[in-house]
């Protein structure tokens, strides 16, 4: 199971969110030190998110994100990509894959066009709120249901996706399994995201057979540490 660390920007800070409020904020300093941190200790890909953008706020996120993609490891990146222009400029500053979230409902047709254009490289972002996606930063709660996009979305050629539960994310409170397995079942290689505190919950993902797993206050924390977990999930058998 591949682990993603996380290394969410506001305001040019890593910071964490509480259920992703834009109000409730704890901040971790500087992201490029941060995501240094994560590979020294032998993470294999990261996920940046412009948390800024994903509010709508202006950000100079993509000068982060050159600096983070120098460190040497591919970069996964999400928030604020509402067209094919920023999908592009992401690619340009260094992502290896971009996560695509409320565009997806607002504006499937950019959907399409990125999948077309750029296959396996376009990742869908799956934010539920009671089942219902939830768009705009967390701020909105579309009439869409979470796991009827994601039957969507593989049908598009869409391969993987990363799932949150926002009621959980960046509470610690524990992964919402049950979901994460069901979403599975749309045939797409699942990212669990969301109130992961420890090894536990890995091993869990891990033995439901979940692809991968973005870790962020409990590594921020030092509740889980980062190598040890990293060599536990790429073991055969365990």
């Amino acid at each position: 199971m591949i682990l993603y660390p996380a290394i969410d920007i506001l305001n040019g800070r890593a910071v964490r969110l509480l259920h992703g409020r834009r109000g409730e904020v704890t901040d971790y300093g500087d992201p490029v030190d941060c995501a240094r941190r994560w590979v020294d200790a032998g993470a294999g890909i990261l996920h940046v998110v412009d948390l800024s953008g994903a509010f709508g706020e202006g950000s100079s996120f993509e000068r982060t994100l050159e600096r983070i993609a120098k460190l040497g490891v591919p970069v996964q990146s999400g928030g604020g990509l509402r067209s094919m222009e920023a999908i592009h400029r992401r690619f340009r500053s260094g992502a290896e894959r971009v996560v695509l979230g409320t565009v997806c409902a607002e504006q499937p047709e950019v959907l399409y066009e990125a999948a077309e254009k750029y296959g396996s490289r376009i990742v869908a972002g799956i934010d539920a709120v009671d089942g219902r996606l939830a768009v705009r930063g967390w701020t909105q709660v579309a009439d869409k249901d979470a796991f009827e996009f994601g039957c969507e979305a593989k049908a598009l050629g869409i391969s993987d996706a990363v799932f949150t539960d926002v009621g959980r994310d960046g509470a610690m409170t524990g992964v919402n399994l049950a979901d994460t397995v069901r979403m599975g079942e749309t045939g797409l290689n699942i990212i669990a995201s969301g109130g992961i505190r420890g090894i536990d919950d890995l091993r869990a993902l891990k033995a439901h057979g979940v692809y991968g797993a973005i870790l962020g206050r409990s590594l921020y924390t030092g509740m889980l540490d980062l190598a040890a977990a990293i060599e536990e999930m790429a073991a055969e058998g365990k």
